[in-house]
């Protein structure tokens, strides 16, 4: 059975802080998202919101299921229109905006650990994330990963392992932080150390529990 470990303890030194990148690296709007690719494709916002978040092509995007062509293939097939990589960064692009201040931090982080990204997201956005959110980079250069090239989706714990390994970091040396109560929970069972995110205060205080800042 995997192991939860204590949040902060005294003796851990840690080399790997962990980021989740919607409501947390960034402010991420469904509503925009929606928006924006309905009027690129000629679409009603009902139709693309069905196809996103209601028909399961999102979720199989984000396990692995489907490639960056088959993933916008299948969406294209369930709205009826073509949507194309351009519509598609566009919008997702519009959605996304990094918080200063907590790229400021994950700056200041990557001077004594590594700093990383896993994200419930499709390869699709692995690939085009430099053109969505170019301010991650070069910090998360080549460290920014969508759990669809895992195979798995958070909070199962093999994302985390598969993450780690090609890393290579041990998770008692990672700190994982997320917005969700339930990644959260994953990560402390592939024996990660986790910080479950609401604010920016509480995130620095479990850093400075750790020694980080």
């Amino acid at each position: 059975m995997a192991r939860c470990v204590p949040l902060a303890p005294a003796d851990v030194t840690l080399r790997c802080v962990l980021f989740d990148l919607d409501e947390v690296l960034a402010d991420y709007d469904r509503s925009v998202r929606v928006g924006h690719l309905a009027h690129a494709i000629g679409c009603p916002a009902e139709d693309v919101q069905a196809a996103i978040y209601g028909s399961g092509i999102e979720d199989a995007a984000d396990s692995g299921m489907l490639t960056a062509e088959t993933y916008l293939d299948a969406l294209s097939t369930y709205l009826g229109r073509a949507v194309t990589l351009e519509a598609w960064t566009a919008a997702r692009q519009a959605s996304t905006h990094i918080r200063p201040d907590m790229l400021a931090l994950a700056a200041t982080l990557s001077r004594r650990v590594t700093v990383a990204i896993l994200t419930n997201n499709s390869v699709l956005m692995a690939e085009r994330l430099p053109q969505i959110a170019p301010e991650l980079f070069p910090l998360f250069e080549g460290r920014a990963f969508a759990s669809a090239q895992f195979g798995a989706r958070k909070p199962q714990v093999e994302v985390y392992a598969h993450c780690l390994d090609w890393l290579g970091v041990p998770a008692e040396a990672t700190l994982f932080v997320d917005d969700n109560q339930d990644n959260v929970e994953g990560a402390r069972r592939a024996g990660l150390h986790a910080h479950h995110y609401r604010d920016l205060a509480a995130w620095k205080a479990t850093l400075a529990g750790f020694g980080l800042i």
